[in-house]
């Protein structure tokens, strides 16, 4: 019995057709306007298309100098863009992924020239190209040797015992390691979307956020041998391809939507260019360093657990003494913030600092309103620990 002042229409009320919908106005003149000014927009995106050239996009043009170089490995040094702070100099280190570009993508959207702006000293190591002929070069060679090397290098010509240390995704996993190795190397260390516990992803349930992990730990360690194996090496197309399919929808509408609407407007459209340049330029992953990057890091989860082993020494994250400055990305889907947020228990220092910015995993480095705070975060945090 329904209660009272309710009325209970039953099955045949629920089922009672509903009354049809009346159709949208259509106004024959707008709909005409819209498409000429669609046709107006395509006739200038094709000019623009047909004026650009290379020289127009070109990505990572703040000044710099080769300064060492070993195997494929080189080391620059930028230019100051003004006076010097004083303070130890700073070395960018980037994965093995992706290229070092993307923190000097254009003018406007630069990390490196934000950090200069500010008065600091700045160095970037590039890891070149790898190919079949360097399939057993390991995460050990990179951190001990190549690594090792540049900061004894940057050290010796600034005439400093200890240099600053600016780690990027993987490239931040790279200095962790070599904080916890050499401690008496490094003054201060900066990490930005950098994965430390590489399963916390399952602590933070977050839609389409951690992918990656969870695609590393479906594979078994047999799986991953036999990826690299076949090529000697972790495609970087391949790798391109993965983070593709973490974004369905926005792989499928930029080419078409973020196009279209860029088309009439040259800045937006060199912007968009740019940035396609950047993730277009994968280089492979060295097949050993790969193995041990998805084995032992991605599936064993050994670095929070400080069991990693590099050059016949355990990775002891206790051991990092110095200052750190721990950046990430609040909606990065890639490495998910708790990712990162773990250092903050498992390191031998008080003097810790987390800074959280909006946007994404590149958002981060390109984004308007992370651009605002990063660099002039970095460089606060890094003069007053000078």
């Amino acid at each position: 019995m329904a209660d009272k002042g309710t009325t209970d229409t039953g099955a045949a009320g629920r089922d009672a057709p509903k009354a049809p919908t009346a159709p949208l106005p259509l106004n024959p003149a707008e709909m005409l306007a819209e498409v000429a000014e669609l046709g107006r927009r395509i006739s200038a995106g094709a000019k623009l298309f047909s004026d650009v050239r290379d020289a127009d996009v070109q990505i990572a043009t703040t000044p710099k100098d080769l300064v060492w170089s070993q195997d494929k490995v080189s080391l620059y040094r930028y230019r100051p863009l003004a006076e010097s702070k004083g303070l130890p100099p700073v070395l960018i280190v980037y994965g093995l992924i992706g290229r070092y570009t993307m923190a000097d993508l254009q003018e406007d959207r630069s990390l490196v020239r934000n950090l200069l702006n500010l008065g600091l000293d700045l160095y970037v190591v590039d890891w070149g190209n790898p190919g079949r002929a360097d399939r057993y070069v390991t995460i050990d060679d990179y951190v001990d040797d190549y690594l090792a090397e540049c900061v004894a290098f940057i050290g010796q010509a600034a005439g400093r015992e200890k240099i600053n240390l600016l780690g990027i995704c993987e490239g931040g996993v790279f200095t962790t390691c070599y904080a916890a190795l050499y401690p008496e190397r490094v003054n201060a260390m900066v990490l930005t979307i950098t994965p430390i516990d590489f399963h916390a992803d399952t602590r933070e349930t977050r839609a389409g956020h951690g992918f990656i992990n969870v695609w590393t730990r479906s594979l078994s360690p047999e799986d991953v041998d036999r990826l690299i194996d076949a090529q000697g090496s972790l495609p970087g197309a391949f790798m391109g391809s993965v983070f593709s399919m973490m974004t369905p929808m926005r792989t499928m509408t930029k080419y078409n939507l973020d196009l279209l609407d860029a088309l009439d407007d040259k800045k937006k459209f060199l912007n968009f260019l740019r940035m396609e340049k950047w993730i277009a330029d994968r280089p492979d992953h060295p097949g050993e360093a790969a193995k041990q990057w998805l084995k032992d890091l991605y599936q064993d989860n050994k670095l929070v657990q400080s069991t990693f082993v590099l050059g016949g020494r355990t990775v002891d994250l206790k051991r990092i003494a110095c200052p750190v400055l721990n950046v990430f990305a609040q909606d990065d889907h890639i490495i998910p913030p708790a990712t990162s947020q773990a250092l903050k228990d498992k390191i031998g220092t008080d003097d810790y600092t987390e800074l959280g910015l909006p946007g994404g995993h590149v958002g981060v480095f390109v984004g308007g309103k992370a651009q605002k705070l990063l660099g002039s975060g970095i460089a606060d945090w890094l003069g007053a620990r000078g």
